[in-house]
């Protein structure tokens, strides 16, 4: 990335936000200091035909997931950054599957009657509307009014339930807490009655998962979330440590659901050694009740 282009866009982004951290040791991806606000950064020199070529990492694109965040699309001698937001798109990048490097290729096409950013295998968006900080004031705004109401264990596995169901996926919740869902706060969802085929040798684990999103149609687990409302992280994390050793060859999202206040207790026991050589430290991340609440409210258009 051409560093004078970033920085530039990094020092004004730091004056509207505050400090900024980068995410899991990332040039591309940043957040606010209170992590409620993420940027994805990304930098193309000006092609033939007035186009920008990049590559977006299906790996930083998890990050941004369930967070208020933005694509930022830079170029050279550009007036305004394009900024993104993700959560317009995230069905779009959710229906393709990536390059075979693990990347999915988007162009910027600048034009006088309407700049398109284009999908490979999706199509092209007028994303002229988004040009300049004003998507960023929005998110801004939006953060600094949500006002978190008091959720419970059940309630935070109905919402994340009902994301991914809005989402098109297939729902599984332990069938000893379906009883407990709260169809007050979402839209009511059908829950898998069993687990897909081909992990017999794990099932005994996955029953335990507080919800897991499962690809419609086929066998494949996309996301498990562990809700750690009073119960010690290091077992939702030992659980995900299992599922990932004992089935290597599937990447889904591995997520630990808690409350702000435990963030710094996740971070201390995903550090321990067995999880860094592993390799869980680098694919499971940490998601407070406020993200997963203001994520349903977006999905839903509240």
């Amino acid at each position: 990335m051409t560093s004078d282009v970033k920085i530039s866009f990094l020092d004004e982004l730091t004056n509207r936000l505050g400090k900024l951290l980068r995410i899991s040791n990332s040039l591309s991806l940043y957040k606010s200091i209170n992590g409620d606000i993420r940027v994805y950064i990304r930098y193309s020199k000006i092609h033939l035909g007035e186009r920008t070529w990049y590559g977006l990492r299906n790996i930083d694109l998890y990050e941004l997931e369930g967070h208020a965040s933005l694509i930022c699309f830079l170029w050279d001698d550009q007036a305004e950054p394009l900024l993104v937001p993700y959560s317009e798109y995230e069905d779009v990048f959710q229906s393709l599957k990536p390059a075979d490097d693990g990347q999915y290729k988007v162009q910027v096409i600048i034009k006088e009657d309407g700049t398109e950013l284009y999908v490979a295998r999706a199509g092209r968006f007028n994303v002229e509307g988004y040009f300049g900080w004003g998507q960023l004031e929005k998110i801004i705004d939006i953060t600094g009014s949500s006002k978190l109401p008091d959720l419970s264990h059940s309630q935070i596995q109905t919402l994340l339930g009902s994301i991914g169901a809005i989402k098109d996926f297939e729902i599984w919740i332990p069938p000893i807490d379906r009883t407990k869902l709260d169809w007050i706060i979402t839209r009511q969802f059908t829950c898998k009655d069993t687990l897909p085929f081909g992990y017999e040798h794990i099932e005994n684990i996955l029953h335990e998962i507080d919800v897991i999103w499962l690809q419609r149609g086929a066998n494949d687990i996309r996301a498990l979330f562990e809700i750690e409302h009073s119960t010690p992280i290091y077992s939702g994390l030992l659980r995900f440590n299992d599922i990932l050793l004992s089935t290597p060859n599937i990447k889904p999202r591995f997520s630990i659901v808690a409350n702000e206040e435990r963030r710094s207790h996740f971070v201390r026991q995903l550090n321990r050694p067995t999880f860094h050589e592993s390799g869980l430290r680098e694919v499971c991340t940490f998601f407070e009740y406020g993200d997963v609440y203001n994520w349903h409210q977006r999905i839903l258009g509240g």
